[in-house]
């Protein structure tokens, strides 16, 4: 059974919810479910508050398995054919124009939540269920409008979420679909039943009693002593507030009174409780068609996330074995490191067992102290608290240094944002020396937090979350965690000052300084004693290079360039979302002229009849798992010769999800203050070590066509001084190959300058150069980046559309003129049979736990994985170094220009006019020379008034 099945088999026969609804209100074939995105957070996390749920690394998870369950459940249930979820934004509302003092009174969102948002994104992702992020509205106000808008369209719609507001939003083709608790029957309730719930007789009467009633959760005022049940009683009887108003006479005493005091706070509540139904917003609601989710990303989340039992139920046994697999090795590891820490086996200490000095920093005299004794040191640790996860709004508590072990001090930072400021520049000297080394865990927060309040952390690094990544690619890297694998030690949790999770939670600045000082100090003592540990291993482990020169300079560099960001021109955007709505019009006018009719063209199920039971354009056309015919973009692309629909078709779907997914999404991450795109890079996001795109992901803009060229367009330089400079590696991949290989032929054509598909091409083909045709090199080039991936036959077969007999003869030729790249293959695999690991020039390690699998299947996984990642690895790393050197040479030079973004193997500037030739040879030159190989290094310049221009 596929993952699809597993979702959808249960609801094929009764897709009825289990309450009285009848079959018919579910067997309309439009069925849009818009997610209360916040509110099933919540949910969720609350559900499992008293038995949470964390990864082996520390990470809570609740939140995250309790919404997937939820959706997995209502796919599997309803069969929605359009699906979105809602969130609300951290920008104010009408409603707090109106009443500033709006959801004021609510504690700020627990930790363990905030840190789930940017995972429960990346499960919608993987769903590929639409998230819509209004600023200045909250989900509620956005999905009513979608919702009516949806009905007027044909929908009906069932809005998910267990917030009784919704109640109000019900029609006849409305519902709230309250999901149910742990397996439970799921309530929907219709008209019918919100009459009878609120005991009213219209639905529009739901806002007068909760404008009456109040919410405490929200600091909704209401009428004091008026409670659910006297707030329903009243307006059964009198329809509404304003009509309760007019016959307030008819009432008597403590009544009476509370209402005529308070006539402003029932008519100002009835306002904050209405649901706003006129969103702007431009949300094609046929764009949400529900087709399936994205089998890998989300199998990579669950394996991330150690969902073992979801993973099995979607992907099978493998699944699971594959996580029981890590475990024991991470389990074996852990045991080989502490048996060389510890003649015997621990006992885990804590702070009360473990002799420590600890000093708390009060008042300027202190600080004066404390910054001469650093500004001796030749290296320090240190560790901020701070008010907020995201460094670009973050605000200093407190700072903890340390520099012996068991000895730390905390500088107290007042909460004045003036005198907070001042505090932490009397510590500049100490953070911009550049002969006192830094140390700490995850310091680009650390460091990004301190570069938004206005200054630069300067001098050698020292990262022991990166240093661990490297050493120890396939284990655990919170600072707790390590603290127990390497010292034998347990930090104090964060639990013990905030107390449990939940609403109750406090917040760290109502905690007494004495406690967060005791905290912090032990946090920057821990990470400096771990560090020591270490920093022995690196060379040990043979990773010091990448660390020491790759990993630990390159913190600096992307905090600069997150720092920047890059200008969008969103009224660009806004002229290209509207061409394209025209195109997306005119592409679905020519495809039901093709057909004689109109359907839903984002239906796969439609789609499909069409093409091959109405136009019959394949005699025997490929099926899905669950028997639908096949219309994935593959499958298209093979039939595009055919018929004129079917490049309509791709048209379309590109033209929507362009619009859908980036020329209406880019917009909503400007940063208000900076009015740019601030980016978030992560430098081991991948097991290769590229760079990963966050927050939005810039590297995930297409570029192969047109339309997704444009998007591009809409980056400009930050003023009419620059330009955008692009810098790309030529063919990096294909040259580290060459290296890596050590293949004479393949660097001889690189250093002929010929082109190096059309040299590949004349030997595979056996021809002259002069007799390669346009078809000979096109497919030399698929070859050529096919062989670094370990194509096939088969799969060569499959890419070109030739026959097995071609595709095999191609690989083979090619393998006979570069016999060289054979014998790295060979010599690669042989090495990670024998070591469990591959490695690039600079040391990055992968483990290929299955390569010496007794499956086949898996083996031959396993020796791809095995063949590429130094390829692909060594070409990261290339890039990084190269960051590094053009980081170095424009601040030494005193350039204007500053880098902005990496995108795959390029780099974009914003180059000041007046230096463009004076510069762009300095950068050209870092580029080149960032990891000297005996294969010439090429890049790629242009220049523009925007990122297409200069790409």
């Amino acid at each position: 059974m596929s993952a699809t099945d597993a979702l959808k088999s249960a609801s094929t026969t009764n897709p009825t919810p289990h309450n009285d609804m009848t079959n018919d209100l579910f067997s309309n074939q439009k069925k849009l479910f818009l997610l209360d995105g916040m509110a099933l957070t919540y949910r969720a996390h609350f559900a499992l508050v008293r038995s949470p749920r964390f990864t082996s690394g520390g990470i809570c998870t609740s939140a995250v398995f309790g919404v997937l369950n939820t959706v997995l459940d209502l796919i599997r249930r309803e069969e929605p054919t359009h699906l979105a979820v809602a969130f609300d934004t951290s920008e104010p509302t009408e409603r707090h124009e109106v009443f500033p003092e709006y959801k004021a009174q609510r504690e700020a969102m627990p930790e363990d939540i905030s840190k789930q948002l940017p995972l429960i994104d990346r499960l919608f992702d993987a769903l590929n269920v639409r998230t819509i992020r209004r600023p200045g509205y909250e989900a509620d106000d956005v999905i009513g409008t979608l919702a009516h808008q949806a009905a007027a369209k044909g929908f009906q719609t069932w809005m998910v979420t267990p917030d009784k507001d919704y109640d109000q939003l019900v029609t006849d083709d409305i519902f709230v679909y309250k999901p149910g608790r742990k397996g439970g029957d799921n309530e929907v309730f219709g008209v019918k039943e919100v009459l009878e719930k609120w005991q009213i007789e219209q639905v529009r009467q739901v806002i007068d009693i909760l404008g009456l009633m109040g919410d405490a959760s929200d600091n909704i005022p209401g009428v004091p002593g008026i409670g659910p049940k006297t707030a329903q009683k009243l307006i059964a009887q009198y329809g509404s507030i304003e009509n309760l108003y007019e016959h307030i006479d008819e009432l008597k005493g403590k009544q009476k009174q509370n209402l005529q005091q308070n006539h402003d706070k029932a008519m100002l509540s009835k306002r904050l409780v209405t649901i706003q139904l006129d969103v702007p917003h431009d949300v094609d609601i046929d764009t949400l068609a529900y087709k399936s989710h994205d089998a890998e990303t989300l199998k990579a989340l669950m394996t991330e996330l150690e969902f073992d039992a979801i993973g099995k139920r979607l992907f099978g046994k493998s699944f699971s074995a594959a996580s029981a697999r890590a475990n024991v090795v991470r389990e074996k590891r852990e045991s080989e490191i502490q048996a060389t820490l510890f003649d015997e086996p621990i006992e885990e200490k804590t702070i009360q067992e473990t002799p420590h000095h600890y000093e708390t920093v009060y008042d300027a005299k202190q600080r004066a102290d404390l910054i001469a004794t650093l500004s001796k040191q030749s290296s320090i640790c240190f560790d901020t608290e701070t008010t907020s996860l995201d460094p670009r709004s973050a605000s200093p508590l407190g700072i903890s240094f340390s520099f012996q072990p068991h000895s730390a001090y905390y500088v107290v930072v007042p909460q004045n944002p003036e005198q907070a400021q001042a505090v932490i520049d009397e510590f500049r000297p100490v953070f911009e020396n550049e002969q006192i080394e830094k140390v700490g865990h995850n310091l680009k927060y650390d460091l990004s937090m301190l570069r938004w309040n206005g200054f630069e952390v300067r001098g050698a690094l020292f990262d022991s979350m990166l240093a661990h990544s490297m050493k120890e690619p396939e284990m655990r890297h919170g600072l707790d965690y390590l603290s127990t694998l390497y010292l034998g030690y347990r930090p104090i949790p964060t639990t013990d000052l905030i107390g449990p999770k939940g609403k109750n939670q406090k917040n760290m600045r109502d905690v007494p300084v004495e406690r967060v000082a005791e905290y912090a100090c032990e946090d920057a003592d821990v990470t400096l004693q771990v560090s020591n540990i270490l920093r022995t291993d690196l060379e040990k482990s043979g990773v010091d290079t990448v660390c020491y020169d790759v990993e630990f300079p390159l913190v600096s560099v992307l905090v600069d360039m997150e720092h920047e960001g890059i200008r969008l021109d969103t009224d660009a955007l806004a002229s290209y979302s509207q061409q394209l709505s025209g195109e997306i019009e005119e592409l679905q006018g020519k495809i039901f002229e093709s057909v004689g009719h109109e359907f839903n063209i984002d239906s796969p199920k439609q789609l499909g009849v069409v093409l091959y039971d109405e136009l019959q354009l394949e005699t025997n056309p490929k099926k899905t798992a669950t028997g639908q015919y096949s219309t994935r973009e593959s499958e298209l692309e093979r039939l595009a010769g055919r018929h004129s629909i079917i490049r309509d078709v791709l048209d379309y779907r590109n033209a929507r999800k362009l619009k859908s997914v980036y020329v209406d999404q880019l917009p909503l991450a400007v940063n208000e203050k900076t009015g740019r795109i601030h980016t978030r890079y992560d430098q081991v996001w991948t097991s290769t070590g590229r760079i990963q795109s966050n927050d939005p992901n810039l590297q995930t803009i297409p570029v192969r066509k047109q339309r997704g060229r444009e998007i591009r367009a809409a980056f400009v330089p930050r003023n009419d001084d620059f330009l955008l400079l692009s810098v790309d590696y030529s063919q990096i991949e294909l040259r580290v190959m060459a290296e890596l290989s050590g293949d004479e032929a393949m660097q001889e054509a690189f250093r002929s300058g010929e082109d190096i598909h059309t040299v590949t091409a004349s030997k595979v083909y056996k021809v002259e150069i002069n007799e390669v045709t346009r078809e000979m090199r096109d497919k030399a080039k698929t070859v050529n980046f096919g062989i670094i991936y370990g194509i096939s036959g088969f799969g060569l077969q499959q890419r070109l559309n030739i026959p097995r007999t071609e595709a095999n003869e191609l690989i083979k030729n090619y393998f006979e003129k570069y016999s060289g790249v054979q014998r790295y293959i060979d010599d690669t695999i042989a090495f990670a049979k024998k070591h469990g690991y591959v490695a690039t020039r600079t040391g990055r390690r992968r483990y290929i736990r299955d390569i010496n699998s007794q499956s086949k299947t898996v083996v031959s996984a396993a020796e791809r994985l095995a063949m590429n990642s130094p390829i692909q690895g060594t070409a990261a790393d290339m890039l990084k170094l190269a960051m590094i050197n053009v980081h170095r040479v424009l601040r030494e030079g005193g350039f204007q220009t500053k880098m902005l973004l990496s995108v795959h193997d390029e780099i974009v500037f914003d180059m000041h006019r007046s230096e463009a030739e004076t510069v762009m040879p300095v950068i050209e030159n870092a580029m080149k020379t960032a990891m000297p190989m005996s294969v010439p290094i090429e890049v790629e310049m242009g220049v523009g008034e925007n990122w297409l221009e200069a790409h």
